[in-house]
């Protein structure tokens, strides 16, 4: 039994007409057969070079939580404690980059402005974090999915917490979250609107079987990603959100 993974951006049509680039980023790592790390963040579209922030952000958490997990053996779920401990040192460690990155290229601090969301998910726990909106959902073989977090929303549309922010540490969300990890999928907020039921904050079953379906169907999704891209791309798709898109999908299963 083993992880298979795929993570794929797609420009908003909002960005092509004012010819801006796609400020979303996502990336994951296999860490062992058991055990996966994943992190997609979108760029906030005020500021300038978030593109970069939301890319150093998402390679910055996935370094350091890779590192981390070279040093333990994850046999046993992390308690909330220290899931809480790890992903408060792991913001910190991205906001330094960021800071970092900023002084290096002569940006201020918040031309970097992005949100976060991270997993560290085994076969039988998902540990996550998540600063601003976007969504992480899990799912059984059943094709029962739960919404591990609420997107943070502001008191203003498109308003949303960034780690670039001052209260980003308290804004941090944070669980630990038992159960059958068989489907993960973390996306930026431009899926929102067609994957998750906003008055309920329910996931929206007919947007993810198929996707579950598809990465169970596909050996190697990384080479097979044909459907993924012109899921993205397509008409219908982008009649319902202009926004930048990201979707990290994961299973785990037979190789």
């Amino acid at each position: 039994m083993v992880w298979r993974a795929i993570v794929r951006s797609s420009i908003g049509t909002s960005h092509k007409k004012r010819q801006l680039p796609c400020q979303d980023y996502g990336q994951y790592i296999i860490a062992t057969d058991d055990v996966i790390v994943g992190a997609v963040a979108d760029g906030a579209g005020s500021a300038r070079y978030s593109d970069i922030g939301a890319e150093v952000a998402v390679k910055t958490a996935l370094l350091n939580i890779g590192e981390w997990l070279e040093r333990q053996k994850l046999t046993l779920p992390l308690s909330e404690e220290q899931a809480e401990t790890i992903f408060s040192w792991v913001l910190e460690t991205v906001v330094i980059a960021l800071k970092q990155e900023a002084a290096n290229s002569g940006y201020a601090l918040n031309d970097l402005a992005c949100t976060l969301l991270i997993f560290v998910a085994a076969p039988g726990w998902v540990a996550a974090m998540q600063v601003g909106d976007g969504f992480i959902v899990a799912g059984s073989q059943a094709h029962e999915y739960r919404l591990l977090f609420q997107p943070n929303k502001g008191e203003f549309i498109n308003e949303t917490t960034f780690v670039t922010a001052s209260n980003a540490l308290e804004e941090m969300q944070v669980c630990v979250s038992p159960g059958n990890q068989a489907f993960i999928c973390a996306a930026t907020d431009g899926l929102e609107r067609v994957a998750i039921r906003m008055d309920e904050w329910m996931p929206f079953e007919r947007f993810f079987q198929p996707l579950q379906e598809y990465m169970w169907a596909t050996t190697s999704p990384e080479q097979e990603d044909e459907y993924i891209r012109n899921f993205l791309d397509s008409e219908r798709l982008n009649a319902r959100t202009d926004d930048d898109k990201t979707l990290l999908l994961c299973v785990y299963g037979k190789q």
